[in-house]
């Protein structure tokens, strides 16, 4: 087991289950999967440029990603109907959990005068967004290999049935939350 997994069980199950009043451990909320991609607008004018933000992906992931295509054409961004657009990576099990625990402990700590992420990126069914700016505060990138600065989108899917549980279950997972004052 992972580190993030002993976390979740000794710690996060517990508290959940005396706060939330779950008579069984199954009831309590867990991360199915933790999806990372990054749309790439100039994909459409240069595809070196999707190579490249797919290598980074699987760099940061350690797992292949999947090339997203346009499923509409919309003449004001010249984009036509089946158009290379994006790449994404799911992740669940021991990669998720690899993948968050990194995420947490040294990821997020690295980003310039942070102070904590949105407690408000929540949705209705118990998930999780999360916006990274540049992916060079991944140590898996060398600086040398940064070509052009791009961003990478971390949803995490829960079983919660609010944001209020998947906020908890994250708060115990160790997720540094910004600090309303």
């Amino acid at each position: 087991m992972t580190r993030f997994k002993d976390k979740y069980i000794e710690i996060a199950v517990p508290a959940l289950k005396e706060e939330f009043k779950y008579t069984n451990s199954h009831q309590v909320p867990r991360i199915t999967k933790v999806v990372v991609s990054a749309g790439v607008g100039r994909a459409v004018a240069d595809s070196k440029h999707l190579d490249a933000v797919a290598e980074t992906l699987e760099r940061v992931t350690g797992q292949h990603p999947v090339t997203t295509v346009a499923r509409k054409s919309i003449a004001s961004f010249k984009l036509r109907d089946g158009n290379k657009i994006g790449t994404t990576v799911t992740l669940r099990g021991k990669r998720a959990d690899e993948f968050l625990d990194l995420l947490v402990s040294v990821v997020l700590p690295r980003i310039r005068d942070f102070r904590g992420i949105s407690d408000t990126a929540f949705d209705d069914h118990g998930n999780y967004s999360l916006g990274i700016v540049e992916q060079s505060i991944f140590p898996q990138i060398a600086f040398e290999d940064i070509g052009t600065p791009h961003g990478l989108q971390v949803n995490i899917v829960t079983t919660a049935k609010s944001g209020a549980e998947c906020k908890k279950l994250l708060t115990l997972m160790g997720f540094p939350f910004r600090r309303n004052a």
